[in-house]
């Protein structure tokens, strides 16, 4: 088991087969981590499903507006929500998107991340410098590789719950 060496700045992500932690970056990108932690606390994102999942590149989920399994999903309108919190100024850094980093999802707009993210499967450097990077999978990465494909999937995966480390 991997250890959690700052709980504040650890969340864990409940999934099908099983928990996946991940260590968040505050020191690179605060505005992002600061915002995962108040939607995982608010319990936004437990029942929130993976819309867009692409072998050898990402799963992506976090839609908390139009993205909850549990609260009526609408696929056909997963992914173009965030949370009814402000967006997010860009917050990037040199840190690459390797596999098991956390990015954050955005539109065309660098500072229109929300609440959506993404899990690189591989090695994405295409991307380093036009997304936020804030966190890297240290445990479960087996089970971000286990979730169901597609765009959106026909069965998409859920979080079952997402939590801050410190809370649970």
């Amino acid at each position: 088991m991997a250890e959690i060496t700052d709980p504040e700045n650890t969340i864990v992500i409940e999934l099908k087969d099983g928990p996946v932690t991940i260590a968040l970056l505050p020191d690179v990108a605060p505005q992002h981590c600061a915002r995962i932690k108040e939607l995982a606390r608010e319990g936004a994102y437990d029942g929130v499903v993976f819309h867009r999942v692409i072998d050898g590149f990402m799963a992506q989920t976090g839609d908390v507006a139009h993205g909850n399994a549990d609260k009526g999903l609408n696929m056909g309108r997963a992914g173009t929500g965030g949370s009814d919190k402000p967006d997010l100024p860009a917050e990037f850094s040199r840190i690459p998107h390797d596999r098991g980093t956390l990015g954050a999802a955005r539109s065309q707009n660098p500072n229109s991340a929300n609440s959506q993210f993404f899990i690189s499967f591989k090695d994405n450097h295409f991307l380093n410098g036009q997304y936020t990077v804030y966190g890297r999978v240290i445990e479960g990465m087996e089970h971000v590789d286990a979730i169901t494909r597609g765009e959106p999937p026909a069965t998409p995966d859920k979080i079952i719950s997402m939590k801050v480390a410190a809370d649970a």
